[in-house]
């Protein structure tokens, strides 16, 4: 059997949205739907969540999360990126265990409308292949840069941001662009723990429907979120 960690890394400095990860939607704080996919998906890991803030912490342990150790401040702050607070987890968390983990599995916070299934097929993906390093999860892209995205030069003027033939006239012709929803990440332990970005040679992606992908980053997207819980399907 794989030794899976499982990470949920919410800091407390959110500046979009102050206190963000402790916000309620659906019924819960974003730190405790993260926490509930993660328990609910049928896999045995270890479910850590990384943070700086006490609060978060309270909250995360009242929805069955572990904090074991807190996150240090160099790894919390607003120019800090997420690769490294994942470092750090997993190190602190080999050190308890006295033992690695075979696969670290990232479960955002921010992306409430996830479902265990999404972790699941996002895990597949990189298990099932032996050359797969790292996975992602990804929704179809709502602007295509084939015929909606532009791009200024130097001096201002427009060009698509991807060329096209002359021949190709329809949307259909083109290669299907996918946006990162930013719901799930997988990854190989030790591919993880030698790099410092999650594109790899052998990096794939796990699609997710546009209507679960969703990632607050504004008061806006709580809205629209809470909305979505409020007209969603029961899982099947």
């Amino acid at each position: 059997m794989s030794e899976i960690l499982c990470t949920i890394c919410a800091r407390g400095g959110s500046k979009g949205i102050p206190g963000k990860n402790v916000r309620e939607v659906g019924g819960k704080p974003l730190v405790g739907h993260a926490i509930s996919d993660a328990r609910r998906w049928n896999r045995s890991a270890d479910i850590v969540v990384s943070t700086d803030d006490d609060e978060i912490a309270s909250v995360a342990e009242e929805y069955g999360g572990r904090v074991p150790f807190r996150r240090p401040a160099e790894l919390a702050s607003d120019t800090a990126g997420k690769l490294p607070a994942i470092h750090h987890a997993v190190k602190q968390m080999e050190a308890i265990k006295k033992e690695q983990y075979d696969y670290v599995v990232d479960v955002d916070a921010t992306t409430p409308l996830r479902r265990p299934s999404d972790i699941e097929d996002c895990f597949t993906a990189v298990q099932n292949d032996d050359h797969t390093t790292n996975a992602y999860t990804v929704c179809e892209a709502d602007k295509n840069p084939y015929f909606n995205m532009v791009e200024l030069d130097e001096d201002g003027y427009a060009s698509l941001s991807k060329e096209i033939g002359p021949d190709i006239v329809r949307r259909q012709d083109v290669p299907t662009v996918y946006e990162m929803n930013a719901a799930v990440y997988v990854y190989e332990r030790d591919f993880l723990m030698e790099t410092d970005t999650i594109q790899g040679e052998y990096t794939r992606v796990s699609v997710m429907p546009p209507e679960r992908s969703v990632d607050i980053d504004t008061e806006l997207d709580l809205k629209f979120v809470e909305f979505m819980f409020e007209r969603r399907e029961p899982e099947v």
